[in-house]
């Protein structure tokens, strides 16, 4: 079964966008929808066309699976339900406190259009989602641990970049090395957020910024830095342009669990991802999962899905036969 997939960029269009052009056989691009004057944009999709996003009403018998991104706290949850009653739908919505009430909104369009809108579908929430899920199954008497980086936070390097005074700017998760080899021996130990990562920024200020306050300003911003030990490096434009212009990313799940009599065997469950562009991981994954989502959708399935629902073998172009010979 084919799959024909639009990309929905609403807000800035991502650079993780002409990631998912990148498609298996089975799948066509047919477009890439943007608010914005489609004129105006920049993107290495070789040929695929870009539209208003008043045309997706429109193409609806054209597109068999849309994939929304965008800003998680403020596009999907408006955008994700919206498109919903018309299209089956992804997105990678990541405010995890949200993820409840947005599951239920997005239930509630996919079924009154009978499509299928899959969710917070990533690699985080989504493919680490998956695999704490599992540990915790196989291991019940335990605990996980997720560390994140390093890698650049595009979230927090937008909050630095709304201090009055900052020009541009990239943050960095980076995961903490002693929290990690205490979580891998076994131990179950009980860590704070600050023990677990730290944060460097690199900030380019304007021509005469008062520096200190920018960077009292990011090391004691609320939910964002103050909770961390924060290090702050003033640098150039041609600096960060040369030295921090990619999107690295990455992280992993740890889960410790015991097994035997009076818990004597411990047992470490660890799985890491270690990415050059996260955009254009996340592309991958989103496309991966849109295979899915037209198959299951084409079975009758409908509502909302997490990456819990999902069996692996509807990610794979392959066919059971093939993939039992192969990959089991």
């Amino acid at each position: 079964m084919s799959t024909r997939i639009g990309i929905l960029g609403y807000g800035n269009l991502g650079r993780g966008v002409e990631s998912a052009v990148a498609l298996n056989p089975d799948q066509e691009l047919v477009g890439v929808f943007t608010r914005r004057d489609p004129s105006t944009l920049k993107i290495n999709t070789a040929g695929v066309p870009v539209y208003n996003v008043e045309e997706l009403e429109k193409m609806t018998d054209q597109i068999d699976v849309l994939i929304i991104c965008g800003g998680s706290a403020t596009d999907l949850p408006e955008m994700t339900p919206k498109y919903a009653a018309l299209y089956n739908v992804i997105d990678s919505f990541d405010t995890h406190a949200r993820i409840p009430e947005h599951f239920a909104n997005v239930d509630a369009a996919a079924k009154k259009g009978g499509k299928l809108g899959l969710i917070s579908c990533g690699w985080d929430p989504g493919m680490f989602s998956v695999n704490r899920l599992y540990s915790h199954c196989i291991l019940p008497e335990g605990k996980d641990y997720t560390f994140w980086g390093k890698g650049v936070s595009q979230g927090h390097s937008d909050a630095i970049r709304r201090i009055d005074g900052v020009k541009d700017a990239r943050q960095y998760t980076i995961p903490v090395p002693a929290a990690q080899d205490a979580v891998r021996s076994g131990s179950n130990p009980e860590l704070t957020t600050r023990q677990k990562h730290t944060r460097e920024c690199f900030v380019v200020a304007e021509e005469g910024a008062d520096l200190a306050r920018i960077e009292k300003e990011i090391v004691e911003m609320p939910n964002y830095f103050s909770d961390y030990d924060t290090t702050v490096h003033f640098i150039s434009a041609e600096e960060l342009a040369r030295d921090h212009s990619g999107l690295p990313h990455g992280g992993s799940v740890i889960y410790t669990g015991t097994t035997g009599a009076e818990k004597a065997n411990k047992h470490v469950i660890e799985y890491s991802l270690k990415l050059d562009s996260n955009p254009e991981f996340t592309g991958s994954v989103l496309a991966a999962y849109a295979r899915a989502a037209h198959r299951l959708n084409s079975e009758g399935v409908s509502g909302a899905k997490t990456s819990f629902d999902i069996a692996p073998a509807y990610l794979s172009p392959l066919s059971g036969e093939e993939l039992r010979a192969h990959f089991l």
